[in-house]
């Protein structure tokens, strides 16, 4: 089962991005808390949405983590998915593709004219799963991205 995100949820949803960025080689990057993942999801001007997939036996298992983008050459809204993760022991059981396929109905419903996301060159496993849904990578483009120092540098005017 897919459902919403609710604010009990903000606790696993956060051991679950810290285990994705243990897979993902990266657990000292990840430094967001359960509050702000709470503010983000839920506080006045939420600016992330959030999915979890429910097993059977009522423990949330996975979840999908996005937020809107725009596209200037479609002229609508877009979804970005953050982050995407089922816990290994309950991978292959349908969790992964019906959360991307909730994302999907979001994105039909709403006019969205995409939906995008990352995923590290070296994830054979996931690069597979995605392929096989219909994802195609964008060639072509390379993701830059700044933070800390320099990003704080050009930010100051420096």
């Amino acid at each position: 089962m897919i459902r919403t995100a609710t604010v009990a949820d903000v606790p696993v949803i956060h051991t679950m991005v810290r285990e994705l960025a243990d897979y993902e080689k990266a657990l000292h990057e990840a430094r967001a808390t359960e509050e702000q993942l709470r503010e983000a999801l839920f506080g006045e001007r939420p600016a992330a949405y959030a999915h979890v997939a429910v097993a059977d036996d009522g423990e949330v298992v996975g979840f999908a983590l996005w937020f809107l983008n725009f596209s200037t050459w479609r002229g609508v809204h877009g979804v970005y998915l953050e982050d995407l993760y089922v816990r290994p022991e309950r991978r292959g059981g349908g969790h992964g593709k019906a959360l991307l396929r909730e994302l999907a109905r979001t994105c039909v419903d709403r006019g969205y004219g995409r939906l995008e996301w990352s995923v590290l060159d070296w994830n054979a496993p996931s690069i597979a799963f995605y392929e096989s849904l219909g994802a195609r990578p964008q060639d072509g483009w390379t993701v830059y991205r700044l933070t800390d120092g320099a990003l704080e540098e050009l930010g100051s005017g420096a």
